[in-house]
């Protein structure tokens, strides 16, 4: 059975790097189903692409082979591995933390080491900086083609042994939500929480409400205001901030028809703590 494969990477396209990973897939079967879930990943930014691999893969059948290339460790003693997801999709991917959301979300079911004795581009072997071409592109591919099984990619791992980057979990009191604000709405530059849009109902916001916000980064506040909770954006005015929810149900924040990221420098990650009290 022929599966569907979707590639991710850092690498931008301004190059042949893309080109070549869709290049090896093809080599390995003419009528296979290649997509790009994106390659502008920032950089290294290994959370980055922690989140855009959960943001995506529940929109893909079961089944369905990601490969993520987000690997600053390439050539290092860093683990290549295969997993299998909760939700029955398919990564391919250096094993250095790219994992994490989904490991939280869908749950790792089955970890293989990639075996680069058999599933390797061959006469790529004196090659140690193109991993996402030789070993996870031509890996992805022969499973989506059903070239190899999963069991074939390579020995089993313990799933609690992969890498996963320490994330700070959402929560709710009597007066206040808090989380991390988890990844930016890169071309709008809104910010999106990993906070849950049940948490205000436990709370008893509605739309309407203004609430007080606060933004901290490594414990020292960098923003505070208080805004409305909106459901879209037409319910503020341009250039003011609002409250409201995402396309994955989450609580976001933003600037009417202006970038919140830009205008504060805000950034991602476990080290920015988001409030919100009522």
């Amino acid at each position: 059975m022929t599966r569907a494969l979707v590639l991710q990477s850092d690498f931008g396209i301004s190059d042949g790097a893309v080109s070549a990973m869709h290049g090896v897939a093809h080599s390995v079967d003419h009528q296979l189903s290649i997509f790009d879930l994106t390659h502008d990943i920032p950089p290294f930014n290994i959370w980055e692409g922690s989140y855009r691999l959960w943001q995506t893969m529940a929109y893909w059948s079961e089944g369905t082979v990601f490969v993520s290339v987000v690997d600053p460790g390439v050539g290092s003693t860093r683990k290549s591995i295969g997993v299998k997801t909760g939700s029955g999709h398919f990564v391919i991917t250096p094993d250095n933390g790219t994992l994490t959301h989904i490991a939280r979300t869908e749950g790792i079911v089955e970890v293989r080491e990639i075996d680069e004795k058999v599933n390797r581009l061959p006469r790529s072997g004196e090659s140690y900086t193109f991993h996402g071409r030789d070993i996870y592109a031509y890996t992805g591919a022969r499973l989506a083609a059903g070239v190899i099984t999963f069991e074939e990619v390579g020995p089993a791992l313990d799933p609690d042994s992969i890498e996963r980057i320490s994330v700070k979990e959402p929560a709710v009191d009597e007066s206040t939500v808090s989380g991390i604000i988890d990844i930016l709405d890169i071309r709008f530059g809104n910010l999106w929480t990993n906070i849950p849009r049940d948490f205000f109902k436990k709370m008893d916001i509605e739309y309407g409400d203004t609430l007080n916000v606060s933004i901290l980064h490594n414990g020292d506040e960098v923003y505070h205001n208080s805004m409305t909770f909106g459901r879209s954006f037409a319910d503020t005015h341009k250039g003011e901030p609002l409250v409201y929810v995402n396309s994955l149900d989450n609580l976001a924040v933003a600037i009417n028809q202006g970038s919140f990221a830009r205008a504060y420098n805000i950034r991602t990650g476990s080290n920015w703590i988001i409030l919100f009290e009522k």
